[in-house]
């Protein structure tokens, strides 16, 4: 079964694409001011309590922001700390830039058992705001960089960033930073 999102895009595809930076705001000046992608929503200095990193919490502490550009999510991520993390793993092994594509399922936990058939890792697992938790994948083929993150589906998510979506659509350049928000 596949869900139509009210962002257009349809759930087992990617939706979001997602890189670690070294500086977020200068990163989200960037995309606000060169790319002119915006707004932004923000979610600054936050520890996830749940975090794993194989198999051990992380409990580090990142600043996120979230912008649509067409109906792709752009996630951008910065990690204020040296706690070990999927994303320090990810600029200790390659710099900072790409980190996941992200694909929503409306079952996360029954298809898992098809990416560990082929061969796929679990890295890490995060709850979310919006309910349940992600989890993010490391592919087998080395040609494939990045993670890939599980999003589960709940019409909180769905209308979150179907809010974002639209506050991109009609976005003229003003107020390129907000804050983040799962409701309304």
């Amino acid at each position: 079964m596949t869900t139509m999102m009210g962002f257009g895009r349809q759930t087992k595809t990617v939706m979001q694409t997602a890189y670690v930076v070294e500086d977020l705001a200068e990163t989200l000046h960037y995309y606000v001011h060169t790319l002119n992608v915006g707004p932004f929503f923000t979610l600054p200095h936050r520890v996830a309590q749940g975090r794993m990193y194989r198999g051990v919490e992380s409990l580090t502490e990142t600043s996120m922001a979230m912008g649509f550009a067409g109906n792709m999510l752009i996630e951008l991520i910065q990690q204020h700390d040296e706690v070990p993390s999927l994303f320090k793993e990810c600029v200790d092994a390659e710099g900072y830039g790409f980190h996941h594509y992200g694909v929503v399922h409306e079952d996360v936990d029954a298809v898992l058992p098809s990416y560990y058939g082929e061969g796929y890792e679990l890295v890490g697992s995060t709850p979310v705001p919006t309910g349940g938790t992600v989890v993010f994948l490391q592919s087998p083929d080395p040609v494939h960089r990045g993670y890939l993150e599980l999003i589960p589906w709940s019409q909180s998510m769905d209308a979150m960033f179907t809010r974002y979506w639209q506050a991109a659509r009609d976005w003229d350049g003003t107020d390129p930073i907000r804050p983040f928000s799962v409701t309304g």
